[in-house]
Order: structure tokens, then sequence, then C-alpha cells
């Protein structure tokens, strides 16, 4: 799987909220100072090259939807961070995380209830 600039996470994360959306939609979900739509049109044909997105054609209007899911584009991405910064262990990564992030008690429950419950369902 390819990778996304910078301006191009920002517009997938923009379609992923829509699921399905036209151009001028895309245009309106953008904050101040909007791109041009030329802008926003180069940036959509470079994330159907890439197999990011396609769209469906009405009339003169194309509507725009994710090929790849979310949590599939950050998971490889995470597993890159893994692999390059973490000699490729998890758990090396996982207790980076837990350090590095200054989780509260309340988030550290909740992160060991996650891992607990991840344990119960590898163990049946």
């Amino acid at each position: 799987m390819a990778q996304l600039t910078k301006a191009e996470e920002q517009l997938m994360e923009l379609i992923w909220q829509q699921e399905k959306v036209f151009m001028k939609d895309l245009l309106e979900l953008y904050p101040e100072p909007k791109p041009a739509v030329t802008t926003v049109a180069t940036l959509l044909k470079r994330m159907q090259e890439k197999g990011f997105v396609d769209y469906t054609v009405y009339g003169n209007s194309r509507e725009y939807y994710a090929l790849v899911k979310k949590d599939d584009y950050f998971a490889k991405h995470v597993k890159g961070i893994i692999k390059s910064y973490f000699e490729n262990s998890a758990l090396k990564f996982a207790s980076f995380f837990t350090k590095a992030s200054d989780l509260s008690v309340d988030e550290l429950e909740d992160l060991k209830r996650i891992v607990d419950e991840e344990i119960t369902k590898k163990k049946k």
C-alpha cells in the first residue's frame, strides 16, 4: 500500500468521515483557508492513482468513496513504525507508548482492560 502525503491524508480523513462525498461537499468540509478546487481535484486524482479512492459518475458530478479502510491504513503505518523504530517488537512499542504518552491512571486501566480482553480472545 502506498503512503499518502499530509495533504492527501487530510482529504482522506474527510472522505472516511463522509463515506461517500461529492467535490462541492468536500470543499465545504475543509477548514479555512479552503484549498482551491484544482488543488483538491489534483489530490483526488493522485489518491485514485494510488488506489485509495474511486468515484461514481452522476451526470457532471463525481461521488468519491474510499477503497481503503481507515483502520487498515493506520495499522499498516503503525506496523511500519514498529519495524523501523522498535526492532519489529510490538512489546517494545507498547512499553514506549505507555511510558511516553503520559496516560492517566484511568487511561492505563482502560488499556489494561483492552489487553485483558485480547488475551481472553486469543486463549479461546
